[in-house]
């Protein structure tokens, strides 16, 4: 038995590993994309902590080499489903009983295997899976997937140690409940922290949980579970379910009675079907779920005529186009002053004609394949669009390749209208959209701005003038959850800037903070009298007395003396 109150390790941010040319860190990550590219593995759903191969499979390919195949993937069904439901609602007792030391213990291991043994293991996995570099690979699989789960661990102790005031002879206490139910962690291709965090997040605050990983990044998904799993995670507390139709986990999963949460990041259409979905089985719930999700964007950047240029044109490369603008944070939208766009397009110019676009094994490749014919196909209609209308032309970029992987150059459209199509709808790609205003117009484009996307995700202000950066802090507050100045909008850091947008980019609940741990609690006030009362009277309701002798005497919490 322990009686002991310990306190979880102070966490701090995971450094970046540079992999420069001749180091080991290079080397090591090299000869591990060798070992999985010559490897094909088979990807089971996971539930009560076994495998299973249900009904059909279908192949994961590298994005980059769409001939390749990674492994094969089986398909989650009804079935499946229902036997996962199963599942957490058996593990669902004794995981919420086990002390919060020892569910913190498992996610702290897991985050020192990424850190150590299986570092270069989700990197590959993330670049070959997911087409991403190196760079966005290890800030991502490895950094800010660390980050989340040591961050967590030490928010999730401050919510626990958040307790209620006492008064005399009464104890308070507050209780931190799990859900009464199952979670449901519906996670992305993009980001392989986020892809780990939605499920791990309501675990780790004692719920158990039915994940359906993305099928563009079951790959990464299937080495993190296994990770987990050698972290000592208990059988059922996060049942995988792979699936490349997402109804077909998503309908059975909100039609339980057993329902409780949901915990998305993804598409506007899939979360609105979702919610929708949820509200049309209110009545079969056993409570009202609780729903946290994050969507899109639609992330600006706003320059004044004050800005510098060269930190302007490097924010709108590195913030636009790494990752291929596969960012829900990626800049998509550029506001520059006519009196310096001719430098800052020159200088964009100049930078962007140093990238090169190929495999994320070359590491000298700045872009990567996007993720998928169906987004290949999506983004090249945007730049054919635009290479045909009237008020847009394409400035820099527009070529494209899908032959041996899904290539598409880094684009600029110039938009002659402020709210062009590009301007205002979210494309996922390598494609960036800028309107040049008049100077003297400054300030009425903040207003522009706001009003132009139904998004509220992230957006950043460039300027040297602090009252233009107040005055666009102003006018933009409630357009970005996450607002930047003189940055690129991308980037957000656990422990440092919670992440998180309102509008239709989702419900602001801020991953990596006790924001979004909240969530997954339901908290129960607890009064203990230590000196209860014996009797029902109060001297407030006794008579006035007519002598001083007859004055009444209390006894106990205002109980009348006999």
């Amino acid at each position: 038995m322990n009686n002991a109150y310990p306190e979880t390790p102070p966490p701090e941010n995971e450094p970046v590993r540079a992999y420069a040319p001749g180091s080991e860190d290079r080397r090591s990550v090299q000869e591990r994309l060798r070992e999985l590219r010559n490897q094909t593995v088979e990807i089971p759903a996971f539930v009560g902590g076994t495998p299973v191969y249900p009904g059909s499979t279908s192949e994961v390919v590298p994005p980059h080499d769409h001939q390749h195949t990674l492994g094969e993937v089986h398909q989650s069904g009804k079935a499946t489903v229902d036997d996962a439901i199963d599942a957490a609602m058996e593990a669902k007792a004794e995981w919420a009983a086990m002390d919060f030391s020892d569910r913190a213990a498992i996610f702290l291991r897991a985050a020192d295997l990424i850190a150590g043994p299986y570092r270069d293991t989700l990197n590959a996995a993330t670049m070959l899976g997911q087409g991403k570099s190196i760079h966005q690979a290890e800030i991502d699989a490895a950094c800010e997937l660390i980050d989340f789960l040591r961050f967590n661990v030490h928010y999730a102790e401050q919510i626990y140690r958040d307790q209620p005031n006492d008064s005399q002879g009464i104890w308070n206490q507050m209780q931190y409940r799990p859900l009464e139910g199952f979670v449901l962690a519906v996670t992305p291709f993009n980001f392989t922290a986020i892809q780990g965090n939605l499920p791990t997040a309501p675990a780790l605050m004692g719920n158990t949980v039915l994940w359906k990983p993305a099928s563009r990044s079951v790959y990464s998904a299937f080495f993190f579970y296994k990770i987990l799993e050698e972290a000592g995670l208990p059988p059922g507390v996060i049942n995988m379910l792979p699936a490349d139709d997402g109804a077909a986990v998503g309908t059975p999963a909100l039609q339980s009675e057993h329902f409780a949460g949901l915990h998305f990041t993804g598409s506007v259409g899939t979360f609105d079907h979702l919610w929708s979905t949820i509200g049309d089985n209110l009545d079969t719930y056993r409570t009202y779920p609780t729903i946290v999700g994050e969507t899109g964007g639609k992330d600006f950047i706003v320059a004044h005529p004050s800005a510098h240029v060269e930190q302007l044109a490097t924010a709108v490369v590195r913030g636009s186009f790494e990752y291929q603008g596969q960012k829900c944070s990626a800049a998509s939208r550029l506001y520059m002053p006519e009196s310096i766009w001719p430098d800052v397009r020159r200088e964009i110019t100049s930078q962007l004609d140093e990238v090169t676009v190929g495999p994320p094994e070359d590491f000298t490749n700045f872009l990567n394949a996007v993720i998928d014919q169906r987004a290949f196909d999506k983004i090249v209609g945007y730049i054919e669009r635009a290479r045909e209308a009237d008020d847009a032309e394409i400035v820099y970029g527009g070529d494209y390749d899908d032959s041996t992987g899904y290539f598409i150059e880094p684009t600029i459209i110039r938009a002659h209208a402020p709210k062009e199509t590009t301007m205002c709808e979210e494309i996922f790609g390598p494609v960036t959209t800028v309107y040049v205003y008049p100077d003297e117009e400054f300030a009425s484009t903040l207003p522009l701005v706001d009003e132009t996307s139904p998004y509220g995700l992230t957006g950043s202000i460039f300027a040297r003038d602090r009252a233009a950066i107040k005055l666009a802090s102003d006018v933009l507050e409630q357009a970005a959850g996450n607002f930047y100045i003189n940055d690129k909008p991308t980037g957000a850091v656990v422990g440092e800037q919670p992440f998180g947008g309102a509008r239709r980019s989702g419900t602001n609940d801020k991953a990596g903070s006790a924001y979004n741990l909240m969530r997954w609690v339901s908290p129960r006030a607890i009064k203990e009298n230590l000196n209860p009362p014996t009797h029902h009277g109060y001297a407030w309701n006794q008579p006035d007395a007519t002598k001083a002798t007859d004055a009444p005497q209390e006894a106990g919490d205002g109980a009348v003396a006999s």
